[in-house]
């Protein structure tokens, strides 16, 4: 089990004293068998939807696991790297890193369209929707109907301002961006709304929405 692990990457996030001072406490607190010591040094975050009981028993339960990652904190190389993570716009994140002294952006900021996961075609299929980017929509529709399509297509389509129920559709699928989303080969399917599902195609490498509704 990788709990323990994961657990530790989450609570280190948010130490004043610094990544690596958390980590070395940290292992520390495996080493001693201090459970309660190393709950305190998880985010609050975590602790609003981990008890403190739940965390001891899971660490009890899972010695060799816990010995395991003690030792890899023991006698890892390098400093921890620092990062911060900020949420914007439409689902999107600017993820930024320490260097120097000073946070810069790791994050690039030139994927407005990316397509290299479902998650990140739905994304990118909204924005060009809320931009009006009809040439843009265009890269979403599958080989199969690609040659039936075109930008003033694609605008009578969504841009209908009498067509409220396409408005409709679109706001509870922007509102649905974290959704679960079931990936199967190359299909995705993703529920949303009361009824509604979104379907995915990777075509030629890239995700495509099959159909948004």
């Amino acid at each position: 089990m990788r709990w323990p692990l994961v657990l530790l990457l989450v609570g280190c996030a948010g130490a004043r004293s610094g990544p690596n001072a958390t980590l070395d406490a940290y292992a520390r607190a495996l080493a001693d068998r201090d459970w309660p010591r190393a709950y305190d040094l998880m985010s609050d975050e975590f602790k609003k939807t981990t008890t403190r009981e739940e965390y001891i028993a899971v660490m009890r339960e899972n010695p060799e696991e816990v010995r395991l990652t003690r030792d890899r904190l023991s006698d890892r190389r390098g400093q921890a790297e620092q990062t911060a993570e900020f949420g914007y716009g439409v689902g999107d994140s600017m993820r930024l890193v320490m260097e120097d002294g000073a946070w810069r952006v790791a994050t690039s900021p030139l994927a407005y369209y990316d397509q290299s996961t479902p998650r990140a075609a739905l994304r990118s299929f909204v924005r060009a929707y809320r931009l009006q980017r009809w040439d843009v929509m265009l890269r979403f529709v599958p080989n199969k109907y690609r040659s039936k399509m075109d930008v003033d297509i694609v605008k009578r389509q969504f841009a209908d301002p009498d067509d409220g129920q396409m408005a409709a559709m679109m706001s509870t699928l922007e509102g649905a961006l974290d959704g679960e989303i079931v990936e199967r080969g190359n299909e995705a399917r993703m529920a949303y709304g009361e009824a509604s599902e979104v379907q995915f195609i990777r075509e030629d490498g890239i995700w495509k929405i099959k159909d948004p509704d």
